[in-house]
């Protein structure tokens, strides 16, 4: 059976709706917990499939959570061996920054459902989907493109929201695993910074409600297209 590890930096920032489409394909899935499990723990080789979710901190803040320097050492470590692997939001630019990108703060919050855009290849890519749907944004970083990094998605506030990084790394600034049980606990652990940005609660609780069936749909043809592809 091959293995999943998951990097999950909130106990409420889990798989989601992705969780069901890697059972389905096979996948052991095991989280390490950051801040409980010692990131230094993990080696490249250490699992068939790398997943590193998100987190409401900067990409770039080692100073304050040195935890990250090992993480990136471990991507970049990783991605040069060519093992497959998948970021979302703070993932995604934790790839980027291994890859020798730059991540910083994007011109504005993006928190919300909003459609994604996809460039000709996201939509020739595993992202084709999500190609103008509404997709959940929870982000204020943002990154510039990794050298030979194919770009696959984009929004107005964030052109660079997707890539692919040859056929074994894919890095996804919005949410494709929104959609799956538990979006109550991110409205309660984010709180203030819904609070901060102006965003109802309410208003995201009923979007979620209503679009969770088609997210999970996308969620799922995604990961199964991404899946097919690293084993061809």
């Amino acid at each position: 059976m091959p293995q999943a590890t998951a990097i999950r930096h909130l106990a409420f920032e889990d798989l989601g709706a992705l969780a069901a489409p890697l059972a389905a394909a096979g996948y052991h899935v095991c989280y390490h917990d950051v801040g409980v499990d010692d990131i230094t723990l993990l080696s490249p080789d250490s699992a068939d499939l790398l997943i590193v979710l998100g987190g409401p901190i900067g990409a770039y803040e080692d100073d304050r959570y040195p935890f990250l320097a090992a993480e990136v050492d471990l991507l970049a470590r990783r991605l040069a061996a060519g093992r497959s692997t998948l970021g979302i939001c703070l993932g995604a630019q934790l790839i980027a920054r291994a890859l020798g990108a730059r991540v910083y703060p994007a011109p504005a919050k993006e928190i919300g459902f909003a459609p994604i855009t996809l460039t000709e290849a996201g939509r020739a890519s595993c992202l084709a989907p999500f190609d103008g749907e509404p997709v959940l944004h929870w982000h204020g970083d943002t990154f510039d493109l990794p050298d030979h990094a194919v770009h696959l998605a984009a929004t107005q506030v964030c052109p660079h929201q997707a890539f692919a990084w040859g056929r074994h790394a894919l890095a996804v600034q919005f949410h494709p695993e929104a959609g799956g049980e538990g979006f109550e606990r991110w409205l309660i652990g984010h709180t203030h910074e819904l609070t901060a940005a102006g965003v109802d609660p309410t208003r995201l609780r009923a979007e979620h409600t209503a679009l969770a069936p088609a997210l999970r749909r996308r969620a799922a043809a995604c990961l199964t297209a991404w899946l097919d592809g690293l084993a061809t």
